[in-house]
């Protein structure tokens, strides 16, 4: 089967050039190559404009902002020729049998993810490799990488565990079904969670080819930047180091604000197994009505809900926030005193409200569907009205923005 790699780019030409030197070294002509420039000023566009064969097809956002990744792969998948197709970062290094051992798992209804082998700029996990074979490019020990892939892909032989993350691939129709990506959290962060989260509900296999490899310089399109640079150095129980990087202070902006709007969406934070298999937990339709209430509050809990009142100014907030968020803020926050209905209501006063308080709100879903039933009951500072327990995740498969 011929498949399209999708990679946008944005100013990370030299890891750019070796992400694409890997593909074409194994399989030169015979896949696509779908190279998306996000407004870089660092020659991309040129060196993507010099590459010759019908098999690259090439876009460019002429920016001068960037549009992000989330909209690129979009554009791309779009722009694709092929049943199927692979999303792929600009920072990774294909080997030679990674197509083949993701292809044998690859049909209708299934994302297959392949294994990471990874610097150690993050911590270890079960899902991927933590092995040094080099931060950039220039200094990368290939035939070291090489050989550790050939005795790796012998012994995980066929294996595969249930989990989601990049690079993956999947059929062209399975990822139109659902939207694409979510805009909501474009430019960048928490979309892979998000449509990971969004196929399982749809009924997709989440599955890792565990002898499916590449080399993942990690996070150089967002996160980390060229000249990677050290935060600190955490020695890990096995003896290792983990070099935990400096974050970029975008990277840091937009995680903060992504996160906001992922609570919205979801009610829940992004939860997981240690395999990164997604854990869905059901979407109800709850109302906060808080009593002493301030800015401060709001700003804190307006996420968690569908609908808050609140006894305080509340134009503030709104027309600060409204910018950062895809909801119509006017819709969700109330005063105190214009109730509607909701399946759930929950009252508390900020006076009686603690870190655990907190805590109990980050699990609501859990709480409420343990509950089972309809009816009243008191948590901590909470009065909790259970009217209707009709979920609504369902309705989140779909693309919320375009």
């Amino acid at each position: 089967m011929k498949i399209s790699f999708i990679i946008p780019s944005r100013n990370n030409l030299k890891y750019l050039k070796h992400a694409v030197a890997s593909i074409e070294e194994h399989y030169r002509d015979t896949h696509d190559i779908v190279l998306l420039d996000d407004a870089s000023t660092d020659g991309t566009w040129e060196w993507i404009q010099s590459l010759k064969g019908d098999h690259f097809i090439k876009f460019r956002n002429d920016g001068p902002e960037r549009v992000g990744h989330i909209r690129l792969y979009n554009k791309g998948v779009s722009l694709s020729k092929t049943e199927a197709f692979c999303v792929f970062h600009a920072d990774m290094i294909i080997t030679k049998n990674y197509l083949n051992n993701m292809l044998k798992h690859l049909k209708k209804k299934v994302a297959v993810s392949a294994t990471r082998v990874e610097p150690p700029l993050h911590p270890p996990g079960p899902e991927k490799f933590v092995q040094m074979y080099g931060f950039e490019p220039e200094e990368f020990k290939k035939e070291d990488f090489l050989e550790f892939v050939r005795e790796k892909e012998i012994e995980y032989k066929d294996k595969t565990t249930n989990g989601m993350f990049v690079p993956w691939m999947m059929m062209k129709e399975d990822y139109e079904e659902i939207g694409g990506f979510d805009m909501l959290f474009a430019p960048m962060e928490l979309d892979d969670s998000d449509l990971a989260n969004r196929l399982y509900l749809n009924k997709c296999n989440l599955i890792q080819s565990r002898d499916a490899f590449v080399y993942h310089m990690t996070c150089r399109g967002s996160r980390f930047k060229d000249g990677i640079q050290i935060e600190a150095e955490i020695p890990l129980p096995d003896g290792t180091i983990w070099y935990k990087p400096k974050d970029s202070e975008e990277y840091k902006t937009l995680r903060q604000l992504k996160f906001r709007e992922w609570w919205r969406k979801w009610g829940s934070n992004v939860l997981h197994d240690e395999y990164l298999m997604p854990k869905v937990c059901k979407k109800y339709d709850i109302g906060f009505i808080i009593k002493n209430c301030n800015e401060q509050f709001l700003e804190i809990l307006e996420p968690w809900c569908s609908t808050i009142y609140v006894d305080c100014n509340r134009e503030n907030y709104i027309q600060k926030e409204q910018s950062n968020t895809f909801f119509n803020l006017k819709d969700r926050v109330l005063d105190i005193n214009s109730y509607k209905y909701n399946n759930i209501l929950i009252e508390f006063d900020t006076k009686l409200f603690t870190q655990q308080s907190y805590n109990i709100i980050q699990n609501l879903s859990d709480i409420i569907t343990e509950s089972g039933e309809i009816g009243e009951f008191e948590l901590d500072c909470f009065k909790i009205k259970i009217n209707d327990l009709t979920s609504y995740e369902k309705s989140l498969i779909k693309s919320l923005a375009s």
